[in-house]
């Protein structure tokens, strides 16, 4: 007898359909799986031969041949565990074949017959729906992920026993409802502004960067905050979207960290790997691609504390994402690509001992030392930092100061303000930010006026502006004005934006 049921695989945070054809006779003991698996996926007739023996089916005694369609893509995982299972308990007539008919089915089997959950279900159900499939069986930990799929009716799997039982009519599959889908709702705890003392000038940055998707370079000495402005920021960006959440889910819900029973990821990403990972942890690979760093940073923050002391061919993996927004890891089997839209701050020391500048401490590095120090970041990178800002140590005025300033709220919706008037200015889809501006739309967006023009001329023969550096200073000049609510570019808005270009300035 010959059964098909529908399952999927996972390329990037894509699903693809797979059908799962199970052929089940008579003859001597033989378990076969076809169709480009991978160790785990020929590893599943062992768990579904114990998960049968022990529910009292002779499965065993029969030759059974599992081909997975297409036989050209790369089946990984132990998602295919329970389609199969169901595929030959159908051909041993446990019940009706026609009742696995138009139903994804996803899960692992433990070898007593649990459900167990796997990842990725959520843009495995999205493309079945998309895809005209109507139903959809996954494990019971996954099905607040199954839930946020609207237009399609999700099932809830626990054990294969009771699978068996209603897929024969005698009882009924717990469905998963919709509204038992979390909506997206403010982090309540997330770290607020209002507790950092002082840095007054670096909160302005960090508002910028906010409201214009400026990636930021802080430059201070240890113990001056960076980190701790850092964690801040993802909370001043305005509030996620319903369409950021559910792809930012996606990628969660491939790379397998989504909570037991969690659903859509309602604020966003704080990213802080070590300085010590690999290019594949932060940019994604492996010998199946997973998704790194700047794909798990989605609609978010991506920090890199003490940049210079990461090496320089992972730092250079970071200009693709950085330009496209997107990732590509190219293998032998496959090519994938996963969504990398983040937003870059990066935090090091000014020097090597990490206190030139420092009234309280004396630097023991020399300008070559410096130099060399700084150089360990490459140009290409530094050219897609909008922003550096010095850090320095905070004095104990400001400590002592009962209160930190303004509440992230409040500059959060100075930021959602002025992201909504870039959205108006730059139309639907392409740029959306100023921070993304390319230079056709700088010239159009960012003129100034003959004093301002004046400035930037003088700025660019005292610090050696480039070309890129001057479109950087009227990108992060237009978002000022629309922080400022203005119309169009002054020369208070120019020279704040000058100031934050403090590696361009000389040396001496």
């Amino acid at each position: 007898m010959n059964v098909r049921v529908l399952s999927a695989v996972l390329s990037g945070i894509d699903g693809i359909p797979v059908d799962v054809e199970v052929d089940v006779h008579p003859g001597v003991g033989h378990f076969d799986i076809v169709g480009l698996p991978e160790a785990a996926v020929r590893e599943s007739k062992v768990r579904v031969l114990s998960a049968l023996r022990n529910l009292g089916f002779r499965a065993h005694t029969r030759w059974i041949t599992v081909n997975l369609a297409p036989g050209d893509v790369r089946k990984h995982g132990s998602l295919f565990d329970l389609p199969v299972a169901l595929g030959v308990l159908a051909c041993l007539d446990a019940f009706p074949a026609s009742a696995l008919d138009g139903r994804l089915i996803l899960g692992e089997l433990s070898l007593d017959g649990l459900v167990r959950p796997v990842p990725g279900v959520l843009p495995m159900v999205a493309a079945a729906r998309d895809r005209g499939i109507r139903e959809t069986i996954v494990p019971a930990a996954n099905g607040a992920e199954a839930a946020l799929v609207r237009g399609i009716r999700g099932y809830e799997a626990r054990t294969l026993t009771d699978l068996i039982e209603a897929l024969a009519g005698r009882a009924d599959l717990g469905e998963v409802h919709p509204e038992d889908a979390p909506r997206p709702v403010a982090a309540p705890h997330a770290p607020d502004l209002a507790e950092v003392r002082g840095q007054a000038h670096v909160k302005r940055a960090l508002e910028i960067a906010a409201a214009g998707r400026h990636n930021l370079l802080m430059v201070g000495p240890p113990g001056s905050g960076k980190t701790m402005l850092s964690r801040r920021l993802a909370g001043l960006l305005p509030t996620m979207t319903n369409e950021e959440s559910l792809e930012t889910t996606k990628v969660h819900s491939a790379a397998g960290l989504l909570r037991h029973r969690a659903a859509l990821i309602a604020e966003r990403p704080f990213r802080a790997p070590h300085h010590t990972g690999s290019a594949a942890a932060i940019a994604g690979g492996g010998s199946r691609p997973r998704p790194g760093e700047v794909s798990l940073a989605h609609h978010g923050v991506l920090f890199l504390d003490e940049l210079p002391e990461w090496r320089r061919e992972v730092l250079e993996v970071l200009r693709q994402p950085l330009e496209d927004r997107h990732v590509t890891i190219s293998r032998a089997a496959a090519t994938v690509t996963y969504p990398a839209d983040f937003l870059l701050v990066a935090a090091m020391n000014p020097c090597m001992c990490g206190y030139l500048g420092d009234s309280r401490h004396r630097c023991t590095c020399t300008p070559p030392e410096v130099a060399k120090y700084r150089a360990r970041v490459s140009g290409p990178l530094m050219d897609r930092i909008d922003l550096h800002v010095e850090v320095p140590a905070v004095a104990f005025r400001d400590l002592a100061t009962p209160s930190g300033g303004e509440p992230s709220s409040v500059v959060r919706g100075r930021a959602q303000a002025a992201a909504d008037i870039q959205a108006a200015r730059l139309g639907p889809g392409g740029a959306r930010f100023n921070g993304r501006m390319d230079a056709a739309q700088v010239r159009a967006h960012c003129g100034v006026p003959d004093d301002a023009s004046r400035l930037l001329e003088a700025a660019m023969e005292r610090l050696g502006l480039s070309a890129r550096a001057l479109d950087k200073v009227l990108k992060v000049a237009r978002t000022i004005a629309d922080l400022d609510g203005s119309d169009g570019i002054r020369t208070v808005h120019v020279s704040e934006a000058v100031q934050y270009r403090l590696l361009d300035r000389p040396s001496g």
